[in-house]
């Protein structure tokens, strides 16, 4: 499984930035987590397989949508009202179990994508 990410960029605060994931062979579970500056990795937002459960962090409850496109195996994060301490290398991964994901416990990792968000 590989898991091509794109979409980063910079934005000013209170912008928004929608990035993308290519599942390129089968997937579960999948989870978008990231990694800021002198930060350790945090979980972001998870979708199931159907892409009909969700989870998220306390953080970006409210301001994240995750979504997932079966037919063209692409999951996507869409990130409203971004904030500086959203500033990070966001990574799309692929898993088990919700809990797995939250804590990191993936079985594929994704490239990188940088966000920015500062004026």
């Amino acid at each position: 499984v590989q898991l091509p990410a794109s979409g980063g960029g910079q934005v000013q605060p209170g912008g928004s930035l929608r990035l993308s994931c290519t599942i390129s062979g089968r997937a579960g579970n999948m989870a978008w987590l990231r990694q800021a500056p002198e930060k350790e990795r945090e979980f972001v937002a998870a979708v199931t397989a159907s892409g009909r459960g969700t989870l998220y962090a306390d953080s970006v409850k409210g301001r994240f949508t995750i979504s997932r496109n079966g037919a063209n195996n692409v999951v996507d994060l869409q990130m409203d009202s971004l904030k500086p301490e959203d500033t990070a290398i966001y990574y799309c991964a692929a898993g088990r179990g919700f809990s797995d994901l939250r804590s990191g416990d993936v079985d594929v990792w994704g490239q990188g994508t940088l966000v920015t968000v500062s004026s």
